[in-house]
This record gives structure tokens, sequence and C-alpha cells, in this order.
């Protein structure tokens, strides 16, 4: 039982580096939208592939409020949520394997 432990500790901690990554990629989006960046940056064109299927459906769902995006607010909230939910979840249930 120890090994399906371990393996729901690793998963947990995998999980739990790639939430807090996309939730640094989304406030790095929410920046440098404040600026006029180049749409043909490369750097600006990774940052809108990856959250877009994101803050789009958000987007969808609440709108603009007050003229501001909310979307990346609202998206950081749910990945704060999936970690202490989720990863917290998986990791007390590893522990108990143990």
């Amino acid at each position: 039982m120890f090994v399906l432990g371990n393996v729901l500790q690793g998963t947990a901690t995998v999980l739990d580096t790639v939430l807090w990554l996309y939730m640094w990629v989304i406030i790095a989006r929410a920046l440098i939208s404040w600026v006029n960046p180049d749409p043909w940056n490369p750097i600006v064109q990774f940052l809108e592939r990856v959250t877009e299927p994101v803050l789009t459906p958000i987007r969808r769902l609440i709108g603009w409020r007050m003229g501001m995006d909310l979307s990346p607010m609202i998206a950081i909230l749910i990945l704060v949520f999936l970690q202490y939910a989720v990863v917290q979840s998986l990791r007390d249930i590893a522990l108990r394997m143990h």
C-alpha cells in the first residue's frame, strides 16, 4: 500500500507545481496586457496560446465588469482552490496509506 501512497504523493507534488507555474503564466499574461505588447512577439504569442483556453470560458461566463477583464483573477482563484482542495486531498490520502 505504501507504493500507492508514494505514487499519490508524487502526483500531488507534480500537480501542485504545474498549478503554481500556470498561475504565474496567467499573472505574466495579465501584467503584459497592461502595456501595448507586440502581438508578433513569441513570448506574447506563447502566453496567449497557453492561457486562452482557460480565460475564454471565464470571460464568456462573467463578461467584462467595470471595464476590466476579471478572468485572470477568477482563474487564479480557481487554481488556488484546486491547490488547496485537490492537491491537499491527494497528500492526505497518501499520508494515510503509509
